[in-house]
């Protein structure tokens, strides 16, 4: 595996023996109320283990809630390899390492772990010109991307409620894929506590203080009408990625009083209510006025720029997860089986949302995330053979 900082081993080895030293230190320390005559802390509930297998791919509606930490790494196949064979072999190492079978987890038990596999579009084109997933991500405004940032063949997907096992997990799977990939950009990010919307939904808020992906396709039916392919056969039970690293002008935005905030996404800040009134979990009424005739939803709130009926496009399965390095901001994912939800949204947020002056994009590409797999059928198989 050739790494971006051309040190594949140093890294992966400094990584891996970070996480455990990290785990050591703070398994040798001792609060006051596990000392003698002190109750000890009550045990963190056990992650219920994620099946890797199945007609879907985990790490997208599964688990539910999404696991806190995640790892996104995305990586280019090298020249004259075929990608049928290295996905089969990710595949096998995934159903390993979430049954917490591989020596290479050092120990660690899997808990939740998931890994999410995507193909770039370039891979895509390879199997089909007209496949979901062969079309590039345009370019878009306020976006400041190197080369090396900017699509990818291959996106791996590494959540997991322990955050130790993510650089485990990544060295694992570019140790199997060796030479055959070439990372060009990774990034770790976590999202914040669950906030309960009403109907047994929950989501995080996001580093700009509010409540994030409360509307999406959560139902069954939503997810058959605008999240998973069905079809062609070859991609049939995917979906589509777009994967978008962002920094937030957080001062900028913090100097605002709570008002302006709330006028920028069309939401409160405390619940995540609409401005226009009614439970958090509901869409904002976007007619609703005040007595002088505004807008209850100001014109160019975020809510209104990016509602689905407004854009005229379907509805995306959103996260947002919260980012130190390279800089304060975000890594945004979604997903959906049509890539005109993201690129219709984005390109009417463009002409008025007050949100995007406070973003800068920095890392940006789409996958076609494979079908699901099992013992009989590779990852891939139907894609690549």
């Amino acid at each position: 595996m050739h790494r971006a900082d051309h040190h594949p081993s140093r890294r992966a080895f400094l990584d891996v023996t970070g996480a455990m030293v990290a785990a050591g230190l703070t398994a040798g320390c001792t609060s006051d109320s596990a000392r003698p005559g002190r109750p000890a802390p009550t045990a963190a509930a056990t992650p219920t283990p994620v099946v890797a297998t199945g007609r879907h791919q985990a790490g997208i509606t599964l688990p539910q809630p999404a696991q806190p930490h995640l790892l996104a790494v995305v990586a280019d196949l090298g020249a004259g390899v075929h990608a049928g064979p290295l996905l089969a072999e990710l595949g096998r190492a995934i159903r390993t390492l979430t049954a917490g079978t591989d020596p290479r987890l050092l120990g660690l038990p899997p808990g939740d772990l998931t890994v999410t596999v995507g193909v770039g579009p370039r891979l895509v084109r390879t199997a089909g010109a007209t496949l979901p997933g062969a079309a590039d991500l345009p370019r878009f405004s306020r976006e400041r991307i190197a080369p090396r940032a900017r699509g990818g063949d291959l996106l791996l997907q590494i959540c997991a409620g322990d955050p130790l096992l993510l650089p485990v997990v990544g060295a694992a799977l570019l140790d199997q894929a060796g030479d055959r990939l070439h990372e060009r950009w990774r990034q770790s990010a976590r999202r914040g506590a669950n906030v309960p919307l009403g109907n047994g939904l929950t989501a995080p808020r996001n580093p700009l203080g509010f409540i994030d992906g409360i509307v999406g396709p959560h139902t069954t039916a939503e997810q058959q009408r605008d999240l998973w392919l069905a079809g062609p056969p070859a991609v049939a039970g995917g979906t589509l990625a777009v994967l978008r690293r962002m920094e937030l002008d957080l001062p900028r935005f913090a100097a605002l009083s709570v008002a302006q905030q709330e006028a920028v996404f069309g939401r409160r800040r405390a619940g995540g209510a609409p401005l226009s009134g009614g439970p958090v979990a509901s869409g904002p009424d976007l007619g609703a006025k005040t007595p002088d005739g505004r807008y209850l939803v100001p014109a160019d709130a975020h809510v209104r720029r990016a509602n689905p009926a407004v854009v005229g496009a379907g509805l995306m399965l959103r996260r947002s997860y919260s980012t130190d390095e390279p800089a304060p901001g975000l890594l945004f994912l979604s997903f959906q089986n049509d890539l005109r939800a993201f690129t219709a949204t984005l390109t009417h947020m463009e002409t008025s949302d007050a949100l995007l002056p406070f973003t800068t994009t920095t890392a940006s590409a789409t996958f076609l995330i494979l079908p699901g797999f099992d013992g009989q059928h590779p990852l891939g198989y139907r894609l690549f053979g």
